[in-house]
């Protein structure tokens, strides 16, 4: 899911368009924009390996979450 988001040019990190191959750093600043959220979250943690679904959330600090109506969205 993150290389179709970065090859629809949907993630930026640091204010700049992300290709799916970028690596990440610590307090790197992510920004999502898909159809119905956009993210804004910086990096905490890089872990080495698999990480558990309930351990995920200790990886990064949300900054900013806007849910998005996509029947308002005009098509490109």
């Amino acid at each position: 899911m993150a290389t179709k988001a970065c090859r629809l040019k949907a993630v930026k990190v640091n204010g700049r368009e992300a290709k799916p191959s970028h690596p990440l750093k610590i307090g790197d600043i992510l920004e999502i924009d898909l159809a119905t959220v956009y993210l804004k979250v910086r990096v905490e943690a890089l872990p080495g390996g698999n990480v558990k679904k309930g351990e995920a959330h200790t990886l990064y600090t949300l900054l900013e979450e806007r849910r998005k109506d996509w029947k308002d969205q005009s098509l490109e």
